[in-house]
Protein backbone atom coordinates (compact mmCIF):
# COMPACT_ATOMS: atom_id res chain seq x y z
CA UNK A 1 0.00 0.00 0.00
CA UNK A 2 1.69 3.21 -0.91
CA UNK A 3 1.28 6.58 1.13
CA UNK A 4 2.88 9.72 1.58
CA UNK A 5 4.19 11.47 4.69
CA UNK A 6 4.83 15.31 5.78
CA UNK A 7 7.93 15.90 7.72
CA UNK A 8 5.43 17.17 10.27
CA UNK A 9 3.40 13.50 10.42
CA UNK A 10 6.82 11.87 10.80
CA UNK A 11 7.45 14.14 13.86
CA UNK A 12 4.05 13.49 14.91
CA UNK A 13 4.36 9.63 14.81
CA UNK A 14 7.75 8.67 16.09
CA UNK A 15 6.82 11.28 18.97
CA UNK A 16 3.62 9.45 19.52
CA UNK A 17 5.60 6.07 19.52
CA UNK A 18 3.41 4.61 16.31
CA UNK A 19 6.88 4.66 14.07
CA UNK A 20 9.69 2.73 15.81
CA UNK A 21 13.15 1.27 15.16
CA UNK A 22 13.40 -2.36 15.18
CA UNK A 23 16.68 -4.44 17.22
CA UNK A 24 17.60 -5.54 13.99
CA UNK A 25 18.32 -2.36 12.01
CA UNK A 26 21.65 -0.79 11.70
CA UNK A 27 22.29 2.10 14.16
CA UNK A 28 22.46 6.02 12.92
CA UNK A 29 25.27 6.77 11.43
CA UNK A 30 24.78 9.67 9.44
CA UNK A 31 26.99 12.70 10.04
CA UNK A 32 26.24 16.56 10.43
CA UNK A 33 27.39 16.98 7.00
CA UNK A 34 24.71 13.94 5.37
CA UNK A 35 21.77 15.36 7.53
CA UNK A 36 22.67 19.17 5.73
CA UNK A 37 22.56 17.67 2.24
CA UNK A 38 19.27 15.82 2.83
CA UNK A 39 17.79 18.87 4.01
CA UNK A 40 19.28 20.87 0.93
CA UNK A 41 17.74 18.09 -1.25
CA UNK A 42 14.64 19.03 -0.01
CA UNK A 43 14.93 22.89 -0.21
CA UNK A 44 15.34 22.14 -3.91
CA UNK A 45 12.88 20.03 -4.13
CA UNK A 46 14.62 16.93 -5.28
CA UNK A 47 13.38 13.41 -4.49
CA UNK A 48 15.46 11.98 -1.22
CA UNK A 49 13.79 8.20 -1.79
CA UNK A 50 11.03 6.01 -0.60
CA UNK A 51 10.36 4.96 3.22
CA UNK A 52 9.59 1.77 3.29
CA UNK A 53 7.53 0.59 6.63
CA UNK A 54 6.63 -2.88 8.17
CA UNK A 55 3.12 -2.49 9.86
CA UNK A 56 2.83 -5.77 12.05
CA UNK A 57 0.53 -6.86 15.52
CA UNK A 58 4.07 -8.96 16.16
CA UNK A 59 5.84 -7.09 19.30
CA UNK A 60 9.52 -6.92 19.14
CA UNK A 61 11.45 -8.34 22.23
CA UNK A 62 13.96 -5.24 21.75
CA UNK A 63 13.96 -2.46 19.82
CA UNK A 64 16.73 0.51 18.97
CA UNK A 65 16.62 4.12 19.75
CA UNK A 66 15.79 6.52 16.73
CA UNK A 67 19.30 8.09 16.86
CA UNK A 68 20.11 10.21 19.60
CA UNK A 69 16.38 9.53 21.04
CA UNK A 70 14.89 7.15 22.97
CA UNK A 71 11.44 6.51 21.80
CA UNK A 72 8.42 6.71 23.69
CA UNK A 73 6.11 3.30 24.07
CA UNK A 74 3.17 3.55 21.78
CA UNK A 75 0.34 5.62 22.67
CA UNK A 76 -2.07 3.12 21.42
CA UNK A 77 -1.50 -1.22 20.97
CA UNK A 78 -0.15 -2.28 18.49
CA UNK A 79 -0.37 -2.30 15.20
CA UNK A 80 2.87 -0.09 14.72
CA UNK A 81 5.36 0.22 12.22
CA UNK A 82 8.58 -0.44 12.41
CA UNK A 83 11.20 0.81 9.40
CA UNK A 84 12.55 -1.49 6.91
CA UNK A 85 14.24 1.32 4.56
CA UNK A 86 14.93 4.82 5.46
CA UNK A 87 16.25 5.11 8.86
CA UNK A 88 18.69 7.44 8.35
CA UNK A 89 16.42 10.06 6.78
CA UNK A 90 13.74 9.43 8.98
CA UNK A 91 16.31 9.77 12.09
CA UNK A 92 17.74 12.88 10.50
CA UNK A 93 14.17 15.19 9.37
CA UNK A 94 13.21 14.08 13.35
CA UNK A 95 16.54 15.12 14.71
CA UNK A 96 16.52 18.84 12.92
CA UNK A 97 12.90 18.90 13.50
CA UNK A 98 11.70 17.95 16.69
CA UNK A 99 11.45 19.96 19.87
CA UNK A 100 9.60 17.71 22.11
CA UNK A 101 12.80 14.77 23.45
CA UNK A 102 15.98 15.33 25.01
CA UNK A 103 18.53 13.49 22.55
CA UNK A 104 20.92 11.15 25.46
CA UNK A 105 23.98 12.45 23.43
CA UNK A 106 26.22 15.41 22.96
CA UNK A 107 27.22 13.87 19.51
CA UNK A 108 24.70 16.11 18.07
CA UNK A 109 24.93 18.93 15.62
CA UNK A 110 21.98 21.43 14.74
CA UNK A 111 22.09 22.13 11.59
CA UNK A 112 21.41 25.72 10.29
CA UNK A 113 20.63 27.89 6.69
CA UNK A 114 23.31 29.92 5.62
CA UNK A 115 21.51 33.36 4.74
CA UNK A 116 24.26 34.78 2.75
CA UNK A 117 24.78 31.29 0.61
CA UNK A 118 24.85 31.40 -3.26
CA UNK A 119 22.28 29.14 -4.01
CA UNK A 120 23.33 26.89 -6.36
CA UNK A 121 22.59 22.85 -7.81
CA UNK A 122 25.50 21.90 -6.53
CA UNK A 123 26.50 23.63 -3.07
CA UNK A 124 24.73 22.78 -0.04
CA UNK A 125 22.69 26.02 1.59
CA UNK A 126 22.85 24.35 5.30
CA UNK A 127 25.62 23.28 7.30
CA UNK A 128 25.86 21.94 10.16
CA UNK A 129 27.41 24.15 12.93
CA UNK A 130 28.56 23.90 16.82
CA UNK A 131 27.17 26.56 18.93
CA UNK A 132 30.47 28.70 18.98
CA UNK A 133 30.45 28.81 15.21
CA UNK A 134 27.35 30.37 14.99
CA UNK A 135 26.47 33.55 13.75
CA UNK A 136 22.94 34.37 14.21
CA UNK A 137 22.79 37.51 11.33
CA UNK A 138 23.55 34.96 8.63
CA UNK A 139 23.13 30.85 10.77
CA UNK A 140 18.95 30.75 11.00
CA UNK A 141 18.01 27.80 13.27
CA UNK A 142 15.89 25.14 10.92
CA UNK A 143 14.66 23.62 14.21
CA UNK A 144 12.09 25.95 14.43
CA UNK A 145 10.63 25.43 11.18
CA UNK A 146 7.56 23.28 13.00
CA UNK A 147 7.89 25.14 16.07
CA UNK A 148 5.96 28.41 15.53
CA UNK A 149 6.98 30.24 19.11
CA UNK A 150 10.40 29.27 18.03
CA UNK A 151 10.29 30.49 14.97
CA UNK A 152 9.14 33.93 15.72
CA UNK A 153 11.73 34.41 17.93
CA UNK A 154 14.42 33.40 15.27
CA UNK A 155 12.86 35.81 12.68
CA UNK A 156 12.30 38.41 15.24
CA UNK A 157 15.87 40.11 14.18
CA UNK A 158 15.77 39.85 10.73
CA UNK A 159 15.36 42.51 7.81
CA UNK A 160 12.91 42.02 5.51
CA UNK A 161 14.50 40.86 2.69
CA UNK A 162 16.09 37.84 4.72
CA UNK A 163 12.26 37.38 6.13
CA UNK A 164 11.31 37.12 2.83
CA UNK A 165 13.95 34.37 2.09
CA UNK A 166 13.53 32.18 5.41
CA UNK A 167 10.02 32.35 4.82
CA UNK A 168 10.32 30.80 1.28
CA UNK A 169 12.83 28.44 3.03
CA UNK A 170 10.25 27.11 5.94
CA UNK A 171 7.45 26.79 3.43
CA UNK A 172 8.99 23.95 1.63
CA UNK A 173 9.88 22.02 4.42
CA UNK A 174 6.24 22.20 5.83
CA UNK A 175 4.85 21.10 2.34
CA UNK A 176 6.85 18.74 1.40
CA UNK A 177 6.01 15.03 0.78
CA UNK A 178 7.93 11.97 1.25
CA UNK A 179 6.59 8.50 0.33
CA UNK A 180 6.22 5.14 1.79
CA UNK A 181 5.33 1.94 1.27
CA UNK A 182 3.77 0.36 4.29
CA UNK A 183 4.63 -3.69 4.14
CA UNK A 184 2.29 -5.48 6.24
CA UNK A 185 2.69 -8.77 7.39
CA UNK A 186 3.73 -11.33 10.54
CA UNK A 187 5.52 -13.79 8.14
CA UNK A 188 8.90 -13.51 8.70
CA UNK A 189 9.19 -15.52 6.06
CA UNK A 190 8.03 -12.32 3.59
CA UNK A 191 10.41 -9.83 6.26
CA UNK A 192 13.14 -12.00 5.39
CA UNK A 193 13.13 -11.32 1.31
CA UNK A 194 12.35 -7.52 1.64
CA UNK A 195 15.25 -7.30 3.83
CA UNK A 196 17.33 -9.05 0.82
CA UNK A 197 16.10 -6.88 -1.67
CA UNK A 198 17.11 -3.91 0.38
CA UNK A 199 20.21 -5.42 1.65
CA UNK A 200 21.41 -5.34 -2.14
CA UNK A 201 21.41 -1.75 -1.81
CA UNK A 202 23.92 -1.68 -0.08
CA UNK A 203 22.11 -1.07 4.01
CA UNK A 204 23.06 -2.96 6.97
CA UNK A 205 20.41 -5.16 8.46
CA UNK A 206 20.90 -6.66 12.04
CA UNK A 207 19.45 -9.72 12.20
CA UNK A 208 20.17 -11.54 15.19
CA UNK A 209 17.37 -10.52 17.32
CA UNK A 210 15.20 -11.80 14.34
CA UNK A 211 17.05 -15.14 14.30
CA UNK A 212 17.28 -15.74 17.66
CA UNK A 213 13.43 -15.01 18.79
CA UNK A 214 12.02 -16.89 15.45
CA UNK A 215 14.61 -19.24 14.34
CA UNK A 216 16.37 -20.41 17.44
CA UNK A 217 13.16 -20.91 19.88
CA UNK A 218 14.56 -24.36 20.94
CA UNK A 219 17.87 -23.88 20.89
CA UNK A 220 18.94 -20.99 23.59
CA UNK A 221 22.12 -22.60 23.74
CA UNK A 222 23.61 -21.11 20.37
CA UNK A 223 22.82 -17.54 22.42
CA UNK A 224 24.80 -18.74 25.12
CA UNK A 225 27.73 -20.10 22.47
CA UNK A 226 27.88 -16.40 21.01
CA UNK A 227 27.59 -14.82 24.66
CA UNK A 228 30.92 -16.69 24.84
CA UNK A 229 32.37 -15.73 21.50
CA UNK A 230 32.09 -11.77 22.63
CA UNK A 231 34.64 -12.85 25.55
CA UNK A 232 37.11 -14.53 23.23
CA UNK A 233 37.04 -11.74 20.61
CA UNK A 234 37.53 -8.82 23.54
CA UNK A 235 40.34 -10.89 24.98
CA UNK A 236 41.94 -10.22 21.34
CA UNK A 237 41.29 -6.75 21.63
CA UNK A 238 38.07 -6.19 19.31
CA UNK A 239 35.85 -5.35 21.75
CA UNK A 240 33.18 -3.23 19.67
CA UNK A 241 32.92 -6.24 17.61
CA UNK A 242 31.71 -8.25 20.20
CA UNK A 243 28.52 -6.50 20.46
CA UNK A 244 27.78 -6.70 16.38
CA UNK A 245 26.29 -10.33 16.34
CA UNK A 246 24.41 -9.43 12.97
CA UNK A 247 28.41 -9.35 11.49
CA UNK A 248 29.19 -12.75 13.46
CA UNK A 249 25.99 -14.22 11.88
CA UNK A 250 27.42 -13.16 8.79
CA UNK A 251 30.35 -14.70 9.26
CA UNK A 252 29.03 -17.81 10.44
CA UNK A 253 26.57 -18.15 7.24
CA UNK A 254 29.21 -17.33 4.92
CA UNK A 255 31.85 -19.78 6.50
CA UNK A 256 28.84 -22.82 6.82
CA UNK A 257 26.57 -21.85 3.16
CA UNK A 258 28.58 -19.46 1.50
CA UNK A 259 26.87 -16.67 1.55
CA UNK A 260 25.31 -13.71 3.85
CA UNK A 261 21.92 -12.97 2.73
CA UNK A 262 19.48 -12.62 5.35
CA UNK A 263 17.27 -15.42 3.68
CA UNK A 264 20.33 -17.42 4.58
CA UNK A 265 21.18 -16.63 7.56
CA UNK A 266 17.80 -17.21 8.64
CA UNK A 267 17.90 -20.72 6.82
CA UNK A 268 20.98 -22.02 9.34
CA UNK A 269 19.73 -24.30 11.79
CA UNK A 270 20.91 -24.85 15.39
CA UNK A 271 22.09 -27.89 14.64
CA UNK A 272 24.39 -26.75 11.14
CA UNK A 273 25.93 -24.01 13.56
CA UNK A 274 26.57 -25.99 16.38
CA UNK A 275 28.02 -28.41 14.55
CA UNK A 276 31.01 -25.69 13.13
CA UNK A 277 30.71 -22.91 15.69
CA UNK A 278 34.67 -23.86 16.62
CA UNK A 279 35.62 -23.53 12.86
CA UNK A 280 33.40 -20.24 12.66
CA UNK A 281 35.56 -18.99 16.19
CA UNK A 282 38.59 -20.08 14.88
CA UNK A 283 38.01 -18.17 11.22
CA UNK A 284 36.63 -14.67 12.94
CA UNK A 285 39.90 -14.73 15.86
CA UNK A 286 42.59 -15.56 12.77
CA UNK A 287 41.00 -12.74 10.79
CA UNK A 288 41.63 -10.38 14.05
CA UNK A 289 45.02 -11.47 14.62
CA UNK A 290 45.96 -11.02 11.15
CA UNK A 291 44.80 -7.48 10.82
CA UNK A 292 46.37 -6.40 14.15
CA UNK A 293 49.47 -8.34 12.98
CA UNK A 294 49.87 -7.76 8.99
CA UNK A 295 47.81 -4.34 8.51
CA UNK A 296 48.14 -3.12 12.05
CA UNK A 297 44.51 -2.32 12.65
CA UNK A 298 44.02 -2.78 16.15
CA UNK A 299 40.54 -2.06 16.99
CA UNK A 300 37.29 -2.56 15.04
CA UNK A 301 36.50 1.24 15.15
CA UNK A 302 39.58 1.58 12.85
CA UNK A 303 38.16 -1.10 10.52
CA UNK A 304 36.67 0.84 7.26
CA UNK A 305 34.22 -1.35 6.23
CA UNK A 306 33.54 -4.44 8.30
CA UNK A 307 32.02 -5.91 5.79
CA UNK A 308 35.53 -7.66 4.81
CA UNK A 309 35.62 -9.29 8.23
CA UNK A 310 33.19 -11.84 6.16
CA UNK A 311 35.22 -13.50 3.37
CA UNK A 312 38.61 -12.91 5.76
CA UNK A 313 37.17 -15.07 8.33
CA UNK A 314 36.51 -17.93 5.85
CA UNK A 315 40.27 -17.92 4.94
CA UNK A 316 41.05 -18.77 8.33
CA UNK A 317 38.05 -20.84 9.18
CA UNK A 318 39.68 -23.83 10.45
CA UNK A 319 39.21 -27.08 12.52
CA UNK A 320 43.22 -26.92 13.85
CA UNK A 321 43.33 -25.18 17.21
CA UNK A 322 46.68 -22.92 16.46
CA UNK A 323 44.40 -21.36 13.16
CA UNK A 324 45.49 -21.30 9.77
CA UNK A 325 48.50 -20.99 8.26
CA UNK A 326 48.94 -18.70 5.16
CA UNK A 327 52.35 -18.42 3.18
CA UNK A 328 54.03 -15.17 2.10
CA UNK A 329 52.34 -15.14 -1.41
CA UNK A 330 48.63 -15.69 0.36
CA UNK A 331 49.74 -12.68 2.69
CA UNK A 332 50.78 -10.49 -0.61
CA UNK A 333 47.38 -11.35 -1.94
CA UNK A 334 45.44 -10.45 1.37
CA UNK A 335 47.09 -7.57 1.56
CA UNK A 336 46.08 -6.47 -1.72
CA UNK A 337 43.10 -7.51 -1.59
CA UNK A 338 42.28 -5.62 1.64
CA UNK A 339 43.59 -1.93 0.30
CA UNK A 340 42.05 -2.48 -3.16
CA UNK A 341 39.05 -3.43 -1.13
CA UNK A 342 39.17 -0.18 1.15
CA UNK A 343 39.64 2.20 -1.98
CA UNK A 344 37.58 1.20 -3.92
CA UNK A 345 34.98 1.07 -1.48
CA UNK A 346 33.85 -2.63 -2.24
CA UNK A 347 31.93 -2.98 0.89
CA UNK A 348 29.80 0.28 0.30
CA UNK A 349 26.66 -1.63 -1.29
CA UNK A 350 25.91 -4.88 -2.89
CA UNK A 351 27.55 -6.71 0.04
CA UNK A 352 25.71 -9.63 0.06
CA UNK A 353 27.28 -10.93 -3.50
CA UNK A 354 30.24 -9.43 -3.15
CA UNK A 355 31.37 -10.77 -0.03
CA UNK A 356 29.63 -14.72 -1.66
CA UNK A 357 32.35 -13.68 -4.21
CA UNK A 358 35.18 -12.89 -2.33
CA UNK A 359 34.42 -16.42 0.38
CA UNK A 360 34.84 -18.55 -2.81
CA UNK A 361 37.94 -16.89 -3.86
CA UNK A 362 39.60 -17.06 -0.53
CA UNK A 363 38.48 -20.61 0.35
CA UNK A 364 40.34 -21.81 -3.35
CA UNK A 365 43.44 -19.22 -2.20
CA UNK A 366 43.70 -21.32 0.92
CA UNK A 367 43.49 -24.41 -0.76
CA UNK A 368 46.04 -23.40 -3.29
CA UNK A 369 48.26 -20.14 -2.83
CA UNK A 370 48.89 -20.33 -6.85
CA UNK A 371 45.28 -19.52 -7.47
CA UNK A 372 44.42 -17.01 -9.99
CA UNK A 373 42.67 -14.68 -7.35
CA UNK A 374 40.42 -12.45 -9.00
CA UNK A 375 41.08 -8.89 -7.51
CA UNK A 376 39.14 -5.85 -6.52
CA UNK A 377 39.45 -2.54 -9.10
CA UNK A 378 42.01 -0.19 -8.26
CA UNK A 379 39.69 2.84 -8.97
CA UNK A 380 40.00 4.64 -5.62
CA UNK A 381 36.68 6.01 -4.61
CA UNK A 382 37.94 8.33 -2.29
CA UNK A 383 38.14 11.84 -3.02
CA UNK A 384 40.65 13.10 -0.33
CA UNK A 385 39.94 16.96 -0.88
CA UNK A 386 36.74 17.24 -0.85
CA UNK A 387 35.55 14.29 1.42
CA UNK A 388 35.21 15.63 4.98
CA UNK A 389 36.57 13.91 7.96
CA UNK A 390 35.35 12.18 10.45
CA UNK A 391 36.61 9.81 13.11
CA UNK A 392 33.63 7.48 12.56
CA UNK A 393 33.20 7.19 8.85
CA UNK A 394 34.87 4.95 6.36
CA UNK A 395 36.60 7.16 4.18
CA UNK A 396 38.29 8.75 7.70
CA UNK A 397 39.13 5.10 8.10
CA UNK A 398 40.61 4.58 5.71
CA UNK A 399 43.09 7.65 5.50
CA UNK A 400 43.74 6.58 9.43
CA UNK A 401 44.77 3.23 8.15
CA UNK A 402 46.81 4.44 5.59
CA UNK A 403 48.93 6.79 8.07
CA UNK A 404 49.34 4.31 10.33
CA UNK A 405 51.09 1.87 7.58
CA UNK A 406 53.89 5.17 8.25
CA UNK A 407 54.58 4.62 11.89
CA UNK A 408 53.93 8.43 12.01
CA UNK A 409 55.50 10.60 14.92
CA UNK A 410 53.97 14.04 15.77
CA UNK A 411 56.01 16.33 13.03
CA UNK A 412 55.71 19.26 15.49
CA UNK A 413 57.96 18.04 18.20
CA UNK A 414 58.74 13.97 17.07
CA UNK A 415 56.91 12.45 19.94
CA UNK A 416 55.39 9.35 19.19
CA UNK A 417 52.19 8.71 18.45
CA UNK A 418 50.29 6.30 21.18
CA UNK A 419 48.32 4.74 17.81
CA UNK A 420 46.99 2.02 19.77
CA UNK A 421 45.21 5.03 22.52
CA UNK A 422 44.12 7.35 19.48
CA UNK A 423 42.47 4.28 17.29
CA UNK A 424 41.09 2.71 20.54
CA UNK A 425 39.57 6.30 22.38
CA UNK A 426 38.42 6.71 18.09
CA UNK A 427 37.50 10.53 19.18
CA UNK A 428 37.42 13.50 16.40
CA UNK A 429 40.02 15.47 19.16
CA UNK A 430 42.80 12.71 18.16
CA UNK A 431 43.58 14.09 14.65
CA UNK A 432 44.57 17.08 13.94
CA UNK A 433 43.93 19.67 10.90
CA UNK A 434 47.57 20.22 8.90
CA UNK A 435 46.39 24.22 8.42
CA UNK A 436 44.32 24.97 11.56
CA UNK A 437 40.73 25.43 11.60
CA UNK A 438 40.77 29.03 13.09
CA UNK A 439 43.67 29.94 10.59
CA UNK A 440 41.81 28.65 7.49
CA UNK A 441 38.53 30.83 8.64
CA UNK A 442 40.43 34.12 8.83
CA UNK A 443 41.12 33.01 4.95
CA UNK A 444 37.32 32.29 4.27
CA UNK A 445 37.53 29.14 3.18
CA UNK A 446 34.80 27.06 3.89
CA UNK A 447 33.82 24.26 6.41
CA UNK A 448 34.46 21.52 3.70
CA UNK A 449 37.48 22.66 2.25
CA UNK A 450 38.64 22.93 5.84
CA UNK A 451 38.01 19.48 7.20
CA UNK A 452 38.77 17.57 3.80
CA UNK A 453 40.88 14.54 4.54
CA UNK A 454 43.89 16.24 3.09
CA UNK A 455 44.38 18.68 5.58
CA UNK A 456 44.33 15.57 8.53
CA UNK A 457 46.96 14.06 10.52
CA UNK A 458 47.98 13.11 13.42
CA UNK A 459 49.49 15.42 16.25
CA UNK A 460 49.62 14.57 20.24
CA UNK A 461 47.17 17.01 22.09
CA UNK A 462 50.30 18.68 23.14
CA UNK A 463 51.53 19.87 19.85
CA UNK A 464 48.32 21.06 18.64
CA UNK A 465 47.69 23.32 21.87
CA UNK A 466 51.35 24.62 20.61
CA UNK A 467 50.16 25.13 17.02
CA UNK A 468 46.88 26.71 17.92
CA UNK A 469 45.47 29.03 15.59
CA UNK A 470 48.57 29.62 13.73
CA UNK A 471 49.96 29.13 9.98
CA UNK A 472 52.05 26.56 9.20
CA UNK A 473 54.84 29.33 8.28
CA UNK A 474 54.42 30.43 12.00
CA UNK A 475 54.53 27.00 13.75
CA UNK A 476 56.72 25.27 11.49
CA UNK A 477 60.37 27.43 12.74
CA UNK A 478 59.68 25.27 15.84
CA UNK A 479 60.32 22.16 14.05
CA UNK A 480 63.92 20.34 14.49
CA UNK A 481 65.74 20.64 11.33
CA UNK A 482 67.17 17.40 11.54
CA UNK A 483 64.24 15.55 11.62
CA UNK A 484 61.57 17.66 9.73
CA UNK A 485 61.67 15.74 6.42
CA UNK A 486 61.87 12.59 8.39
CA UNK A 487 58.48 13.13 10.33
CA UNK A 488 56.64 15.00 7.12
CA UNK A 489 57.48 12.15 5.36
CA UNK A 490 55.95 9.92 7.76
CA UNK A 491 52.84 11.98 7.96
CA UNK A 492 52.57 12.33 4.07
CA UNK A 493 52.89 16.12 4.42
CA UNK A 494 54.66 17.92 1.74
CA UNK A 495 57.91 18.85 2.49
CA UNK A 496 57.13 22.40 1.62
CA UNK A 497 53.47 22.78 3.02
CA UNK A 498 54.71 25.57 5.37
CA UNK A 499 55.60 27.59 1.88
CA UNK A 500 52.67 27.29 -0.36
CA UNK A 501 49.36 28.45 -0.12
CA UNK A 502 46.11 26.35 1.37
CA UNK A 503 45.06 25.19 -2.40
CA UNK A 504 48.87 24.41 -3.55
CA UNK A 505 49.06 22.46 0.09
CA UNK A 506 45.98 20.33 -0.23
CA UNK A 507 46.99 19.53 -4.14
CA UNK A 508 50.74 17.88 -3.07
CA UNK A 509 49.02 16.14 -0.66
CA UNK A 510 46.08 14.70 -2.09
CA UNK A 511 48.90 13.47 -4.88
CA UNK A 512 50.81 12.01 -1.96
CA UNK A 513 47.77 10.28 -0.45
CA UNK A 514 46.79 8.77 -3.84
CA UNK A 515 50.68 7.85 -5.07
CA UNK A 516 50.40 5.74 -1.63
CA UNK A 517 47.43 4.63 -1.91
CA UNK A 518 48.49 3.05 -5.45
CA UNK A 519 51.30 1.61 -3.74
CA UNK A 520 49.53 -0.34 -1.36
CA UNK A 521 47.28 -1.58 -3.97
CA UNK A 522 50.08 -3.12 -6.13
Amino acid sequence: MADTLTIQKVIDRITSGDIRIPAFQRDFVWDADQVAFLLDSIYKGFPIGTVILWKTDKKLTTEKNLGYFELPEPRKDYPVNYVLDGQQRLTSLFSVFQTTLTPNSEEWTDIYFDLNADISIQESAFIGLDEEEVDLSRHFPVKTFFDSVGYRKATATLDDQKLTKIDEVSRKFLSYIIPDIVFETDDMNEVAIVFERINRAGTELNVFELLSAWSWSDSFDLVEKFDELQDEISEHGYEELSSDRDLQLRITAGIIKGSTAPSTILSMTGDEIRGNFEVVKNGIIGAIDYLKRELLIKHYKQVAFPGLLVPLSAFFATTKRDGANYSSKQNQIIKKWFWRSLFSRRFSAGVNEKQATDINFFKKLRADENYDFKFPTEEIKIDFMKASFSAGNANSRTLIAMLNQKSPKSFLSGANIDIDKVLKKGSKHEYHHIFPKKHLERLEKTRRDINCLANICFLTRADNNTIKDKSPSQYSIKMNDSTKDEYLDRALVPRNFDKVSYEEFLAERNKMLVDFAENLMK
